[in-house]
């Protein structure tokens, strides 16, 4: 059995499950910034509104020490995406 396969208890995602979550929502948000996500005015603006540095003052250096920094409650975050995803798109029920 593959682990995309695997049961899950319910209110809890399987990893694969929140890394594809994780990852449609860092493709969304990056659009037209994809190799240089410093550069996405949604991620500089969502970091903006998160600790209040100002957009021009955010570059290459800031935007990954804020990552990094702040990795816990991102991680927090995408996981409530994927669960986000999950209420409004549901798997339909085999009989």
């Amino acid at each position: 059995m593959r682990p995309e396969e695997s049961v899950v208890e319910e209110g809890h995602l399987c990893l694969s499950c929140f890394m594809r979550h994780s990852l449609r929502f860092l493709w969304n948000a990056t659009k037209g910034h994809r190799l240089a996500p410093w550069r996405s005015p949604y991620l500089l603006w969502r970091i903006e509104t998160y600790c209040g540095v100002k957009m021009t003052q955010i570059g290459f250096l800031e935007f990954w020490e804020f990552l990094w920094r702040e990795r816990i409650s991102l991680w927090r975050f995408l996981k409530w995406t994927a669960e986000m995803e999950r209420y409004a798109h549901p798997k339909p029920k085999s009989p």
